[in-house]
C-alpha cells in the first residue's frame, strides 16, 4: 500500500486533477505467511489475485515489486512503466543491545525466509561483526508476514524463544514505509534503538529486480499505458533486465540462492554483481577491457601491506550518534577514538573486517567504488544519517585535498603512507613492470620516478583516478577492485 500511495501521489502531482482511488487486493502470499519463501514453488504467489483484478476490469492498473512477479506474466497485460529505483541494498536490522550478546559469546539470532540472504549473510557477517573473545555463532530462523510484526522480534526479551537478534529487510522496502505517513507511523516504534547494518552489493547482492517496481496495465488500455509511461526510468529498467536475463539464462537449480545486483558506478559503466552457492558463480561482471597478452604487474597494494606508515600527531574523537567515514582501516589509528554508538562507514569490505577484528560496529561500506557512490545510499531517510557537511572523514595526508567540494567535512589526515623500508628491492621491481594497480594516488607519487614509460596504470573507481590524472596519467583504468585487476592479468 505504502508503494502504491507512492505511485498514486506521484500521478496526481504530475497531472493536476487525476484522482487515484487504492484498492487493495489481497493475495495468496499475502495470507500464507508460514511457509518460508524459499519453499515457495508458485512463480504467482504474490501476484495472481492482482492479475484477475486487472484483467477483470476491476482496477485499471496494479503496482509490483518486480522481485515478486515471475519471469512470464499472463496474456493481456503489459508492463507500461519501471519507475526510478529504490535502493537495491539489502539491510540487517539489529536489537540495540546485540554487542552484549557477541561481547558474551552467545549465538547471534538472524530472522528470514530468503535462501539466498541466508547464503549471502552467513558468509559475510560472520567477518564483519565486532570480534570480542571469538567470532559469532550464527542461528537462522524463519521470518514471514509484514515488516512491522517482523520488527517486532527484535524488540522482545532476549530470552523469549521467538526473539531475534536481526532481521534481514529491502532497504527499499523499509525507506518507502519511512516516507510514507502510515508506514512510518507502522514501523517508527521498531526503529528506535537500534543498530543497522547496510550489506554490501559486492558480496551480498540483492534479489534480481529488488528495489523496482513494476506498473502493469491491461494491454488495450491505451489511456492507461501512457498515463504509467510518463514514470518510466530508462535507466532503472535497463539494469534491471540485465538482473532478469542473468537469472533467467542459469539453469533452473542454479537460481535458487542467486544474489544479483546491477549497478552503474560514476567510473565504470554498468557492473553486475552476481552470489550464490554454486561454485565459481560469484564476482563482478562488467565490461572489461581485453586482457593483454604479456604483462609484468606492480600493485600498489605491496605499500599498504609492506609500509610502515607514520601516524600523524592528531587526536580525534568520534562521539555516539556522529557519523565517521574511514577511506582505508589504516586510517583508524591508535589516536583515534570511535564510540561504540557512532555510525561508521569505510571504503570497502577488506577495511570492514580489518575494523571488525578490532571489535567496531561497522554500518556500511562504499565497495571499492568511491564515497560519490554511496551519497544516494546514505540520503536513505529512514537511516537517520547526519548531512554530509556533519560527517569526519579519516584518511591520509595525500588525499585531503580530493575531498574538496564533496560537501563532506571536517576531513583529517592521521596518517602518512610510507614505502617499504628496502627501497632498492622495490625500486628495481616499479622499473621491470608493464601494469601498475595504485590505490592512492600518494602511492603513485612516491613510485613515479621509477615508473617505465607506456606503462598502463589502473585503479579503483574512487577519486583516486582523477588524483592520478592530475599527476599526469592520461587514461588510468578504472576497476572494481584490486581483485578484478589481479583476475584480469591472469
Amino acid at each position: 500500500m505504502a508503494q502504491s500511495r507512492l505511485i498514486a501521489n506521484t500521478l496526481e502531482r504530475e497531472h493536476p486533477g487525476l484522482q487515484i482511488a487504492l484498492i487493495d487486493v489481497e493475495t495468496r502470499g499475502d495470507r500464507d505467511q508460514r511457509i518460508p519463501l524459499s519453499d515457495v514453488k508458485d512463480t504467482n504467489f504474490f501476484s495472481a489475485e492482482l492479475d484477475a483484478a486487472l484483467l477483470n476490469h476491476d482496477v485499471d492498473f496494479c503496482v509490483h515489486s518486480i522481485k515478486d512477479l515471475g519471469i512470464e506474466r499472463p496474456n493481456g497485460i503489459v508492463r507500461a512503466a519501471i519507475p526510478a529505483r529504490e535502493n537495491p541494498r539489502d539491510v540487517i536490522v539489529f536489537r540495540g543491545d546485540v554487542i552484549e550478546r557477541l561481547r558474551q559469546g552467545q549465538p547471534v539470532r538472524i530472522g528470514s525466509s530468503s535462501t539466498r540472504r541466508k547464503i549471502n549473510v552467513e558468509q559475510f557477517i560472520v567477518d564483519a561483526l565486532p570480534q570480542f573473545t571469538k567470532k559469532p555463532c550464527l542461528q537462522f530462523s524463519s521470518l514471514r508476514g509484514p515488516v512491522d510484526k517482523r520488527l517486532t522480534r527484535i524488540h522482545r526479551a532476549s530470552g523469549e524463544p521467538d526473539a531475534l537478534d536481526g532481521v534481514v529487510l529491502a532497504l527499499a522496502g523499509l525507506n518507502r514505509l519511512w516516507c510514507d505517513p502510515a508506514g512510518r507511523k507502522a514501523v517508527a516504534p521498531f526503529l528506535a534503538d537500534v543498530r543497522w547494518m547496510v550489506l554490501p552489493p559486492s558480496v551480498c547482492p540483492a534479489a534480481p529486480g529488488q528495489g523496482a517496481l513494476a506498473l502493469e496495465c491491461r494491454h488495450d488500455d491505451s489511456t492507461t499505458r501512457t498515463l504509467l509511461g510518463s514514470l518510466h526510468d530508462a535507466e532503472t529498467a535497463t539494469l534491471v533486465q540485465r538482473e532478469l536475463d542473468f537469472i533467467r539464462d542459469l539453469p533452473p537449480n542454479q537460481g535458487a540462492g542467486m544474489g544479483v545486483t546491477a549497478l552503474k558506478p560514476d567510473a565504470l559503466g554498468p557492473l553486475m554483481y552476481v552470489h550464490g552457492p554454486q561454485a565459481g558463480s560469484n564476482g563482478a561482471i562488467w565490461d572489461r577491457p581485453p586482457a593483454p597478452s604479456h604483462a609484468r604487474a606492480w600493485d600498489g597494494g605491496q605499500i599498504s601491506a609492506e609500509g610502515q606508515h607514520r601516524r600523524l600527531p592528531v587526536k580525534v574523537r568520534v562521539r555516539a550518534s556522529a557519523a565517521v567515514f574511514a577511506a582505508h582501516w589504516h586510517a583508524v589509528t591508535e589516536s583515534v577514538s570511535i564510540d561504540g554508538a557512532a555510525r561508521t562507514w569505510v571504503s570497502g569490505t577488506k577495511s570492514w573486517r580489518r575494523l571488525a577484528e578490532r571489535g567496531l560496529w561497522v554500518e556500511g561500506c562504499a565497495d571499492s567504488l568511491g564515497f560519490s557512490n554511496i551519497v544516494s545510499t546514505l540520503d536513505c531517510k529512514v537511516l537517520d544519517l547526519p548531512p554530509l557537511k556533519d560527517w569526519t572523514v579519516l584518511t591520509h595526508r595525500d588525499a585531503v585535498a580530493s575531498w574538496g567540494g564533496t560537501g563532506v567535512g571536517p576531513v583529517i589526515a592521521t596518517y602518512v603512507p610510507a614505502p617499504p623500508m628496502n627501497a632498492a628491492s622495490l625500486r628495481e621491481s616499479v622499473r621491470k613492470a608493464t601494469h601498475f594497480f595504485w590505490g592512492s594516488a600518494g602511492e603513485y607519487r612516491t613510485m613515479k620516478a621509477w615508473v617505465p614509460a607506456g606503462a598502463h596504470h589502473a585503479c579503483g573507481a574512487g577519486k583516486t583516478g582523477d588524483a592520478l590524472r592530475k599527476l599526469g596519467i592520461d587514461k588510468p583504468q578504472a576497476f572494481p577492485s584490486r581483485k578484478e585487476w589481479q583476475t584480469w592479468l591472469r
